[in-house]
């Protein structure tokens, strides 16, 4: 039986010590988006030879790719502080104002989950971040005024898994936007051997890149099914992971050869046999499946895209051929079909 959520790419709370261990601190240690790495630091280099703050940087793209180690990173190369946040937790513009105002000149100011920032906090950071400036209220009724409050030149990160749920003009407002792709297997097996050598995990070539290859492109997912693997080879293989050991341990925890799990297969099951290969609503889907509308977007469609079993349509989600030839079903495109089976 799958383990709950052992492919889902966000954090879980007992991972974030082991996680921070794991993360690269510059841009030479990091694996992968050579890309987007290559832009960054051309940005930063050109910044850091002004000795001006770096325009507003949103890195957007699905979980568990690296947008916080990104962050941190740019802070880095920046030499300059960085201040982290997330946007369910501001909650008035005082809170905002709070952190910005003890922001030092050119310091990096990171808002996860962006998207999620509440329509009066992001008014007032749209002056902080053009005019670099924020206006706040002080006492109510009569006797309100309004205060404004200069603040350092600074460099506003922000990190989305929904584009899309930004507003236009928070998005406008970013010099510098990057999307952060999925990752192929080779990077992710260079991936999983540092992280071994950090963990002291004895694991060979052919380990690590069926690891590699059942990661679902993530580096968050990859490092979580190597630890994984650690204590199963612990207990049942003398500690050391080879290909037989971590194809063992990965079918124990129900990933299969292309990386998708139990969750996954459900998905695709009930899309086909409830709702006839859709396409049907997600909220149709969710109730059927007894998961969260938002968990299955944000965790599951992404990857189950990625790999060409599910598309996404203006009338719902439908399930592609490829789907119906992994779970050994056969499509009915009409009744005549229904008859003639």
């Amino acid at each position: 039986m799958t383990e709950i959520h052992i492919t889902d790419p966000t954090p879980f709370e007992e991972e974030f010590v082991v996680e921070k261990s794991l993360r690269p601190s510059k841009f030479d240690e990091f694996i992968g988006q050579k890309e987007l790495v290559e832009n960054l630091k051309l940005y930063i280099d050109a910044a850091n030879e002004r000795e001006e703050a770096l325009d507003h940087v949103l890195l957007f793209g699905p979980p568990g790719l690296g947008k916080t180690t990104l962050a941190n990173i740019i802070s880095k190369e920046l030499n300059v502080n960085i201040k982290q946040t997330s946007g369910p937790v501001i909650d008035r513009a005082g809170d905002l104002a709070g952190m910005i105002t003890n922001i030092q000149g050119r310091d990096v100011f990171f808002i996860d989950e962006i998207h999620r920032l509440n329509s009066t906090v992001e008014e007032y950071l749209y002056s902080a971040m053009e005019d670099y400036k924020i206006d706040i209220m002080i006492d109510k009724g009569p006797s309100a005024r309004s205060v404004q409050l200069n603040v350092e030149p600074f460099t506003l990160v922000g990190a989305t898994t929904r584009l899309g749920n930004l507003t236009s003009p928070l998005r406008d407002r970013f010099g510098i936007v990057l999307r952060v792709n999925y990752y192929n297997s080779e990077d992710l097996f260079h991936i999983i051997s540092r992280s071994a050598e950090i963990l002291e995990v004895d694991i060979d070539d052919d380990g690590a890149m069926e690891l590699a290859k059942r990661s679902r492109g993530t580096p968050r997912v990859a490092n979580r099914i190597l630890r994984r693997a650690r204590d199963f080879a612990q207990i049942k293989a003398n500690g050391k992971i080879n290909y037989e050991v971590a194809n063992q341990a990965l079918n124990k925890l129900g990933i299969d050869k292309i990386g998708l799990d139990l969750m996954d297969r459900n998905i695709l099951e009930i899309l086909i046999e409830k709702f006839s290969g859709g396409p049907v609503g997600i909220s149709s889907l969710a109730v059927a499946i007894g998961e969260d509308s938002i968990t299955i977007e944000d965790v599951y469609e992404p990857f189950l895209i990625k790999k060409g079993f599910l598309q996404r349509t203006p009338r719902g989600r439908v399930a592609e051929d490829s789907a119906y030839k992994l779970l050994g079903k056969k499509r009915i495109n009409n009744q005549k079909d229904i008859f003639n089976d």
